[in-house]
């Protein structure tokens, strides 16, 4: 108070005992460790000016000082008893949220279609008198076109139907990470600039009343209220934001909190915060986090920077016995509560929909890395329509074989086909080049944790076909190595049939890609060749 503004305060400290008790410092610094051990520790200090300066007693002090450590001592004791609570896994904010061990039924994440229309619409929408950049321009009249059509829906639209959806229903959203409000590949534009005035405005900051985030739920849940979208281009620190935003899910569980790579590449330089604190965090501190992860992914030639948000990494991390298949049933899964995290890797607008709004539906909270597409973004095979998210609507942990006339003559397919991600579209189009019918294939959407009922189911659906695993990253990267033995405990215990999948991808590497576009084309060539057994060159 007395200059009236913030302070830095340089405080100096010291290890009296080096780095712990067990240490000896004077290994290394004797001459500063003589000096400190002749210094008296730092409460003695301050207790001796304070009676000096009159402010206690010497008596005041001494019973200070006792009353500290008998609670101490009191403490000590009593936890040699302590038997931990379900509820002490939560704080106070999360009142009716369940711990690990409490069983949360899986909930349909569908949102009516008209209200879906009336938020595609809004988020191309801006006042009037805002001139839009022309290309933003005609972007948000497509994204008015698709919601009004329910058709041909893609992921930023999708993205902003599940923002949107979550603010009318009084959850506050908060997106932070470089180039997040426009999107690294101009593919979200939550918030937009007048190209005049370069006032900024939110689209799906309109949809109703702006509450505070402090708004009582009561008020948020009228149907003329909404939270707020916070979304916040960032710093070049991938440790700082995250760490802040990791926090900031452990405040309120009744937020949808994200943090986006500029590429998921760049994750690395938040590693410690990923290894430290929310792979990890629940198991060490008992605090779950919701917190959303979006990595872009994907091997479209531009190179070892550019490429692989190292989701091997997560799944390396996953807490999930490969040779155990727990309960499946969906009225007794409790699969995910009982990982760290979950690794999602969505093929549909539809699916990174509900997946998104899955993390709000719960009564429960978990981690969760997005493997995320760029390429997909614009890809006109990857869209949805509203009824795919529609009323009755959730989460595909899989996807069978979407050409009905292979689905439906399982009978005739030699090769199946498991992948995730942006390579389904590249073997589909491929599939379609060869004419060929006799190859199905699969999309696990969750990878972690593994859906061991949908793996079994589908290939004993088509159990006269060879199993494949196909992705686009190396060999010792991607989901390899955390696939193969669980679709061989997945086939072996619940088919009594085992199966191998057979490797097709990329020859092991210690970069994830390649920088030169004549050998990516290769190389893509090569997973085609492996995939559908064309002879080689």
């Amino acid at each position: 108070h007395e200059w009236g503004t913030d302070v830095v305060i340089d405080m100096i400290c010291y290890r009296r005992l080096g780095h712990n008790e067990m240490d000896q410092p004077m290994f290394t610094q004797p001459k500063l460790y003589k000096a400190i051990t002749r210094h008296q520790p730092t409460l003695n200090v301050y207790e001796k000016r304070l009676i000096e300066e009159g402010t206690m007693t010497k008596e005041e002090a001494k019973e200070i000082r006792d009353f500290t450590l008998q609670s101490y001592e009191t403490d000590y004791e009593a936890s040699k008893n302590h038997t931990p609570r379900p509820e002490d896994w939560l704080s106070s904010r999360w009142t009716g949220f369940k711990s690990p061990r409490q069983h949360s039924r899986i909930r349909p994440t569908g949102v009516d279609i008209e209200k879906l229309r009336y938020i595609g619409n809004k988020a191309g929408e801006v006042p009037e008198g805002f001139r839009l950049h022309r290309q933003m321009n005609k972007i948000f009249k497509a994204r008015q076109a698709m919601a009004e059509s329910g058709t041909d829906i893609d992921w930023g639209t999708a993205e902003a139907m599940a923002f949107g959806s979550l603010l009318l229903e009084g959850n506050h959203v908060r997106l932070t990470g470089q180039d997040v409000q426009r999107g690294t590949f101009s593919h979200r534009h939550s918030v937009v600039k007048c190209q005049e005035t370069d006032e900024e405005y939110t689209p799906l900051n309109s949809l109703a009343r702006v509450l505070s985030m402090s708004a009582p739920l009561e008020e948020l849940l009228k149907s003329d209220t909404q939270a707020q979208l916070t979304v916040r281009n960032s710093i070049l620190s991938e440790f700082a934001v995250l760490g802040f935003e990791h926090g900031y899910s452990l405040e309120n569980p009744n937020a949808l909190v994200l943090w986006e790579a500029q590429f998921g590449d760049f994750v690395n330089g938040a590693q410690v915060m990923l290894d430290q604190f929310i792979a990890a965090g629940e198991d060490k501190w008992l605090r779950q986090s919701g917190l959303v992860m979006l990595l872009p992914h994907g091997y479209d030639g531009a190179g070892a920077e550019h490429s692989s948000c190292r989701v091997e990494r997560y799944l390396q991390m996953v807490e999930e016995d490969p040779h155990h298949i727990p309960p499946m049933g969906h009225d007794e899964r409790t699969q995910i509560q009982k990982a760290n995290w979950q690794i999602i890797n969505c093929s549909t607008p539809a699916n990174y929909f509900h997946c998104l709004r899955r993390q709000i539906h719960r009564d429960f909270r978990k981690p969760m890395v997005v493997v995320a597409p760029k390429n997909l973004l614009r890809n006109k095979r990857a869209v949805s329509s509203v009824e795919d998210m529609g009323p009755g609507t959730l989460f595909h942990r899989a996807f069978d074989e979407a050409d009905e006339n292979i689905r439906n003559n399982p009978e005739n397919v030699k090769t199946l086909v498991f992948c995730t991600g942006q390579i389904y579209y590249e073997l589909v189009g491929e599939r379609e080049n060869e004419d060929r019918d006799d190859v199905a294939i699969v999309r696990l959407e969750q990878i972690a944790p593994f859906a061991f009922d949908k793996v079994a189911k589908y290939c004993a659906k088509y159990e006269n076909a060879e199993v494949v695993w196909a992705q686009q990253e190396p060999k010792n990267m991607g989901a390899y190595s955390y696939v193969t033995p669980r679709m061989m405990t997945a086939t072996r215990e619940l088919n009594k049939v085992e199966k191998r999948p057979r490797f097709v991808g990329r020859m092991v590497s210690s970069a994830p890609a390649t920088g030169m576009s004549k050998i990516h084309k290769k190389e893509y060539s090569d997973i085609m060749d492996g995939v559908f057994l064309r002879p080689k060159d």
